[in-house]
């Protein structure tokens, strides 16, 4: 089988309508049929990101597309990258490497400038593989953003690439995002469309069947396919966070849902654990009793510290550290851990030195260096020495006493630090519960004695055959699609 499209973008009605996971089934689909097919997404905007072979970061949901179609990230996956600092501010990453902090109207005005680095990716990805597909942003919809756009039809225009537009009709109005988005389209917007998938069916598709012959004489566009709605997936989010289902009885962690909390995809191996009942704590919430506390990654981590002191969280800790309780920090969270967070050149936001939480004996100052490595080690905690991988992604330094008593070895290196009294752990390690036996050793540490490993690649790779499988008609209406020689051009 060959695939009669070298690049094909996939957008959506809404954000969250399906669009990464359908960019990931094609991703595996082809690459089950032999065809060299890469992930490709130009602008991405989200606090969850992935280090790349080539030393740079992307968005985690194209970590997961490179992923399906057997490939090792790379910067050119996400040549642009957006990771919100504030609620009108964000860190501006162009391949992979910082660029800039920036307020919306500069980075409006600076997309002209990373349009040339996203044309740049999608020609070496073309020239280097059979067919790129490509995930758009939220919405093609968002008409204020049109000017200068280059993640939905800025860019589809740009190359000259045709368009499957996807709803999510378990959100309800499926028939209006689709009728709707297609009106707020300039006309060579919509010829560029070439048919619509509707996402996440549930119930009696011949109860559907009407709508959509009414759909496709409404606008004159077939509808590709109409998936399924899949339960129970083990798939790393773009950026939301998903909720858990509490398990009775078991292991308590609890995190806080820092408002710039990053990387939450540090605690996925956790939630598919059976033992353990994780528990995301939001702004107003009580704050549970818990065997366990774990200070998330933080992007902007003295703001996050101020958020957690005006919801009692400080005072919260201490009475979990008084009965014995166990707190781990990771990155931003093991900078809070320590007695001063100091921003002097104002790298994340407002100049100036805030109180940390006092636990562990350090303090840290932010540089406008971001570190981003690949890593692996072992666990120093651990009288089994479990080996552990992970990444670092973090901008600051952290300095003193606490650090002479790291928490793992890594490369060699002492990394992250274990409290005198061994109940604080502060790493900068990401993706720590990843690895079976550093889940396991840090579950044992906190307190949770069991023979249960989540084997996350595994569940991973699981997934991402159930979302193929379930793709299967698209790939099959697409080809006889263009089998039909459907033209997009204007």
């Amino acid at each position: 089988m060959s695939f009669p499209f070298s690049t094909l973008m996939v957008q959506g009605t809404t954000s969250d309508a399906g669009k990464s996971t359908i960019v990931a089934a094609l991703c595996r689909l082809l690459r089950r049929k032999g065809i060299r097919v890469v992930p490709f997404k130009p602008q991405n905007m989200a606090l969850n990101s992935a280090v790349t072979e080539d030393g740079g970061e992307i968005g985690r949901a194209q970590a997961l597309q490179a992923i399906a179609a057997g490939l090792a990230p790379h910067t050119d996956m996400n040549p642009v990258l957006l990771k919100p600092s504030s609620d009108i501010g964000a860190q501006v990453i162009i391949h992979g490497q910082v660029r800039a902090e920036m307020d919306a109207r500069d980075y409006h005005q600076y997309k002209t400038i990373a349009m040339q680095a996203v044309l740049e990716s999608h020609q070496r990805l073309c020239q280097q593989y059979d067919s790129v597909i490509v995930e758009g942003a939220g919405s093609p919809a968002e008409i204020n953003l049109r000017d200068r756009d280059i993640a939905n039809m800025g860019f589809a225009e740009a190359v000259d690439c045709p368009v499957i537009l996807v709803a999510d009709i378990d959100r309800g109005g499926v028939f209006a995002h689709l009728v709707g988005t297609l009106s707020c389209l300039s006309p060579s917007e919509r010829h560029r469309i070439i048919g619509f998938v509707i996402n996440r069916f549930r119930g009696d598709i011949s109860l559907l069947e009407p709508g959509l012959e009414w759909l496709e004489q409404q606008t004159g566009k077939p509808v590709l396919a109409v998936l399924p709605y899949l339960h129970g997936l083990f798939l790393d989010a773009e950026d939301a966070v998903q909720a858990v289902q509490a398990n009775a009885g078991a292991f308590r962690i609890v995190v806080p849902s820092l408002p710039r909390m990053s990387n939450h995809t540090d605690f996925d191996a956790l939630r598919a654990h059976p033992e353990v009942d994780l528990r995301f704590v939001r702004q107003g919430e009580p704050i549970p009793p818990a065997d366990l506390i774990i200070l998330p990654g933080s992007k902007n981590t003295r703001a996050d510290l101020a958020w957690l002191e005006q919801q009692g969280w400080p005072q919260q800790i201490a009475r979990h550290l008084r009965y014995g309780g166990k707190v781990i920090g990771i990155c931003g969270g093991f900078q809070m851990l320590g007695q001063q967070v100091h921003d002097p050149r104002g790298v994340e936001g407002t100049p100036g030195s805030s109180a940390a939480l006092g636990l562990l004996e350090m303090e840290t100052e932010m540089t406008s260096h971001k570190r981003l490595q690949q890593v692996q080690g072992i666990c120093a905690f651990d009288a089994q020495q479990a080996g552990v991988t992970g990444y670092e992604i973090h901008m600051g330094e952290s300095h003193g006493a606490a650090l002479s008593q790291p928490a793992f070895f890594i490369d060699g290196r002492a990394e992250g630090a274990l409290s005198v009294d061994g109940q604080v752990l502060g790493t900068y390690l990401h993706g720590l519960f990843d690895t079976p036996s550093a889940s396991s050793a840090l579950l044992r540490w906190a307190g949770l004695a069991s023979d249960h490993a989540v084997d996350t690649q595994a569940l991973r790779e699981a997934s991402l055959d159930r979302l193929a499988d379930a793709a299967q008609p698209l790939l099959d209406a697409l080809c006889v699609l263009r089998n039909d020689s459907v033209d997009v051009s204007t």
